[in-house]
């Protein structure tokens, strides 16, 4: 734990992570290994009990079933999902609560929160992120999808790409435009329920990692649902988004605790494999590039507890989160790399953990926006803007 978690972290914040361990423990690791070969994992099943142990709304209101808590709180679950062994299932159970529903809690309707987040947060509906379209990934401004005012209704056209979640979801939280002109101020996020006619998921797309989630391509063609399951103001859909991605972009950096579980493992096999006579963690080569990546690992913890600290305060942490989101996927894959190269053979086998962090953790620079988007957003927190052409 960094210094800066000792002063975050409570007495209760450590309830909860050591409740969710038993959890995670009971319901979820003994089954991973299935999961994974599955390429799939039972979202409903395993919401449904995490919802009833309030697992889901860690610091949702709580006139809409959640706990009511503070983002430390959020932060410390994220962190403690590393006891997971993948990366599929936290990052399925991180869309539930930091991606596809934060935007909802906070500028969603009374009516609209009780028609979908107050299920989600109980587990019974399974949430979805529809941002990213084949031709729009990190550029979200150019997203073609579009919803058209049709009396009391919007109807829906389009597609959606890399959904986590997509095959198995009960609604999705979807971006489209809903007026001509600018790409920051025509988006609108709305809420559709999955099985509305015209609503089609296109395929389930196969992953180098992350398994055990399930990843689709979605269709939208002619889809119509009523005004009021917008989200918020109409054409406020781009800055929601952006303040959403400020949660997915923080969850995404409690994953170092993986990297440091990850490094530990390591050690523990090269203290038992022997080479030449003796055990390969008797080597300073080895000693000295464990060292450097504990102390990178280190510092993401540190960066992420800081940016947790300052968005519970109310602060903006645009800059901070993909500062946090930028550096972690980046140690993660070094660290992932060393790890294989000294696990050896061993480290090349599909069913090692090792090889799954190393599968899994190549997305961390990719999905919720590239390290190159990451980096151009600090440059702007920084003040060196583009040239005006």
């Amino acid at each position: 734990m960094t210094t800066t978690a000792a002063h975050l972290y409570g007495p209760e914040h450590t309830a909860l992570q050591d409740s969710l361990r038993k959890f995670i423990d009971a319901e979820i690791n003994p089954h991973v290994d299935e999961w994974e070969r599955a390429q799939i994992f039972p979202a409903h099943e395993l919401f449904a009990k995490m919802g009833k142990l309030g697992f889901l709304g860690v610091n949702k209101p709580v006139e809409n079933g959640g706990l009511g808590l503070d983002y430390s709180y959020a932060a410390a679950f994220a962190e403690t999902l590393s006891h997971i062994s993948c990366g599929a299932v936290p990052m399925a159970i991180g869309v539930q609560t930091d991606m596809a529903t934060p935007a909802l809690a906070k500028h969603g309707s009374d009516e609209v929160k009780r028609e979908f987040l107050e299920p989600s947060i109980r587990g019974e509906y399974v949430a979805c992120l529809g941002v990213s379209e084949v031709g729009a990934g990190s550029d979200v401004a150019s997203i073609r999808t579009t919803a058209r005012k049709d009396g009391a209704d919007y109807v829906i056209d389009g597609g959606k790409m890399w959904t986590t979640n997509g095959t198995q979801s009960d609604w999705i939280c979807l971006l489209a435009n809903t007026s001509e002109g600018g790409g920051h101020r025509n988006k609108t996020l709305i809420c559709v329920p999955m099985n509305t006619p015209g609503v089609s998921v296109a395929k389930k797309l196969k992953k180098a990692g992350m398994n055990a989630s399930d990843t689709a391509q979605l269709h939208f063609d002619g889809v119509r649902v009523p005004q009021r399951w917008r989200i918020g103001e109409e054409g406020m859909g781009f800055m929601y988004q952006m303040q959403q991605f400020q949660e997915e972009r923080l969850w995404a950096g409690a994953g170092w605790q993986t990297s440091a579980q990850v490094i530990r493992e390591t050690i523990d096999y090269l203290r038992e494999r022997q080479a030449f006579g003796k055990p390969l963690l008797d080597n300073q080569y080895i000693h000295y590039k464990l060292a450097e990546l504990q102390t990178e690992v280190e510092a993401v913890g540190a960066l992420f507890h800081k940016a947790v600290a300052l968005y519970v305060g109310g602060e903006d942490v645009t800059q901070l989160a993909s500062m946090v989101k930028l550096k972690g996927a980046r140690v993660a894959r070094e660290v992932a790399d060393w790890c294989v190269q000294f696990w050896g053979g061993m480290g090349y086998i599909e069913e090692t953990r090792v090889n799954r962090f190393w599968r899994d953790t190549r997305l961390g620079s990719i999905g919720g926006g590239a390290d190159e988007v990451m980096m151009g957003i600090i440059a702007k927190g920084m003040g060196i803007l583009p040239r005006q052409r």
